[in-house]
């Protein structure tokens, strides 16, 4: 029975179909399906029923899937503890924020793979929250305030934000100068959120309105330079702009609470060595970041 036939069945039974299984794992899906044959023909049992949908567990598979990612899982950690010192093996699949995802953690994925010849990084971009387990992904990389999940979260750094508009806008509509003010303004939003501003120690809410709404937050930026209204965003995000002049901090007695950047995994008992490695540049890119590592004045 071979390590990949039951790492094979494991995405398999996991992704629900052959195809998006073969997607996963980088290979056809003719080998899939070969994979598949092997072992239920070691085996003796049907582990999976095909159909039109996709391809669904059997009694059998219900039970032998559990087994299998367990003994994958323990080989795989095994291969990683022979190797040598920092090499590594294998497939990497990281999912990250299309918002400053390619400028600003793409780097560090790069040096990752220059660092580890053997190791094959996938990464897929997209702000949208990435569901790990059921489109297997090994880890994401995640901005902003976390949500309550069964994942389990490495917070590697801070995320400092402001509130900015344009010079036009500015000019055109006044800057609010009071939390509540925002409601009678123009906000850029990434949908229905509220913001969240500091008093002090007191956190205010508010409930901002607007008409022009975007799910990437470099597409906020570009409306906010045009003059469209207001935008809650990150320093990284609105840096160059700040110091051009293109944008003007607003509220700056009120800023946003800071939030975080996370490695998150699905649950395990041991994160991979890849998943620690790769959580160690990212605080390494951290502490070399002042747009992230320091809320700066300007």
């Amino acid at each position: 029975m071979e390590i990949e036939e039951l790492r094979t069945f494991v995405e398999v039974a996991d992704a629900g179909g052959i195809s998006s299984a073969a997607l996963r794992l980088g290979v056809s899906k003719s080998i899939v399906s070969r994979r598949l044959f092997r072992l239920e023909s070691e085996l003796g049992v049907q582990l999976l029923a095909r159909t039109t949908r996709g391809a669904a567990l059997t009694e059998a598979g219900a039970t032998f899937r559990d087994y299998a990612a367990r003994v994958y899982a323990e080989i795989d950690l095994a291969k990683e503890t022979i190797l040598p010192a920092g090499d590594l093996r294998g497939r990497l699949r990281v999912a990250a924020p299309l918002s400053f995802g390619p400028t600003h953690f793409a780097p560090v994925l790069a040096e990752m793979a220059r660092r580890h010849p053997q190791i094959h990084i996938h990464t897929c971009y997209s702000d949208r929250v990435v569901d790990l387990i059921t489109e297997g992904y090994d880890c994401a990389i995640r901005v902003g305030y976390l949500q309550d999940s069964n994942l389990i979260a490495r917070r590697v750094g801070p995320v400092y934000g402001k509130l900015v508009a344009s010079p036009d806008y500015i000019k055109a509509y006044g800057s609010p100068e009071m939390p509540e003010d925002i409601v009678a303004h123009q906000a850029l939003m990434q949908g229905t959120e509220v913001w969240q501003l500091m008093d002090g120690d007191k956190i205010i809410t508010v409930r901002p309105q607007g008409r022009f709404k975007a799910d990437n937050g470099v597409a906020l930026v570009a409306a906010a330079t045009a003059g469209l209204g207001i935008a809650y965003l990150p320093d990284c995000l609105t840096h160059e702009h700040v110091v051009s002049g293109a944008l003007v901090p607003i509220m700056t007695r009120y800023p946003p609470p800071p939030a975080g950047t996370y490695v998150v995994r699905p649950p395990g008992q041991h994160p991979a060595r890849k998943i620690r490695i790769l959580t160690e540049l990212v605080i390494e890119f951290f502490n070399q970041s002042p747009h992230f590592a320091r809320n700066s004045p300007a």
